[in-house]
């Protein structure tokens, strides 16, 4: 009789995950739709109102003076054996000082970190990165290859070709996502651990399936999954929704803070607007759904956390919860007013929280700025 129940006991958990299972895809392909068809209404409405401009969109064909600013560092490049991706970066400061290295969000790239290049090189070799997928870095169109996997070796390797073993680590959003994973899966190499309005991926994954208006806010994530027709989203009436991202009063820069200028603005038109370019920022999230759950979790470096108290996107309840993962001095600073998109909108705060942090001991009080 107790084999009996133990097989009986067997069956029903495994039962019970594979409803979860199913539950689970069920909800993303479900939201896809219902996401799907709101862009279609929306582009209907569109053809209706403006039938000449909507499918009209230019790339752009040179860059902007802010590209080639020279105070923000040198443009380099590195091809790595193991990838075959070529990789472009801009570095500024010493050789030999520590590394201080970047990873931008989307759908930014580079030059999303331009006032911190200026504000650390003088204690840093500062090295911000075009991600794969962004910039002058190489474009793989296959959504396969923006597993999570290989964008932590990408971190992994170019820390390595730079000729340390060791950094200072700085992420926002999606590089602040890939910024967790490296400092969970190689502890040894993140002396100090900075993350800009990105949770813990699995403070995200759980808080998301519990709160049905954080689930609102990621709509995005669902909607991304199909093939193209976001592309065209983002390109049509010469790329409209990417500069209302940036630009506008619900989730753009600059809403308390400094604002996005025209230039910087074409920097982001210019950099988004080249062949595949788009295709390869929203193949980070089509390959999301099926990296989570993490099988580790815990990060063992010296972790700063901030976070814009009006991100448009991450509700700030999660930016306490990543404490839960964290094993080792923790300080997270919630920054009044401040949007998503928090090193430039509010560049000055941001850097005297970052050398605070650098510079401090190991008090264990986090704080509310």
């Amino acid at each position: 009789m107790a084999r009996v129940l133990q097989y009986l006991l067997l069956f029903l958990m495994s039962l019970a995950l594979r409803i979860r299972v199913v539950g689970y895809w069920s909800l993303i392909y479900g939201y896809c739709a219902l996401c799907t068809i709101v862009a279609l209404l929306k582009l209907c409405w569109n053809i209706i109102l403006r039938p000449t401009a909507t499918f009209q969109w230019g790339v752009r064909e040179t860059p902007p003076a802010c590209l080639n600013d020279t105070s923000l560092g040198t443009h380099c490049y590195v091809r790595i054996k193991e990838s075959g991706l070529r990789f472009h970066y801009v570095a500024a400061g010493e050789r030999g000082k520590p590394l201080m290295l970047f990873l931008h969000g989307f759908p930014e790239f580079w030059f999303s970190w331009r006032y911190q290049l200026r504000e650390f090189k003088s204690e840093f070799r500062v090295v911000a990165v075009d991600m794969r997928g962004y910039g002058e870095s190489d474009l793989p169109l296959s959504s396969d290859s923006y597993s999570f996997d290989s964008l932590v070796t990408d971190v992994k390797d170019i820390v390595e070709y730079l000729g340390y073993n060791r950094c200072c680590l700085v992420g926002h959003d999606w590089g602040g996502t890939i910024a967790w994973l490296f400092a969970i899966q190689y502890p040894e190499m993140v002396t100090k651990l900075i993350v800009l309005n990105s949770p813990h991926p699995s403070v995200f994954t759980d808080y998301a399936l519990r709160h049905p208006s954080q689930l609102l806010k990621s709509s995005h994530f669902f909607f991304y999954q199909l093939p193209r027709f976001p592309e065209l989203m983002f390109s049509i009436n010469d790329f409209k929704a990417l500069k209302a991202l940036f630009t506008s009063r619900s989730t753009g820069i600059g809403r308390k803070g400094r604002l996005l200028t025209a230039e910087d603005l074409e920097a982001y038109l210019y950099a988004l607007s080249q062949p595949g370019a788009l295709t390869g920022a929203l193949n980070y999230y089509r390959n999301v759904f099926s990296s989570l759950p993490l099988s580790q979790n815990h990060v063992r470096s010296p972790v700063l956390l901030l976070w814009g108290e009006r991100d448009a996107f991450f509700e700030q309840e999660m930016a306490e919860a990543c404490r839960l993962y964290i094993r080792n001095h923790f300080r997270l600073n919630i920054i009044s007013g401040a949007s998503h998109w928090l090193q430039q909108d509010q560049p000055d705060i941001v850097n005297t929280l970052i050398w605070t942090f650098l510079k401090e001991g190991e008090g264990r009080k986090s704080y509310r700025n």
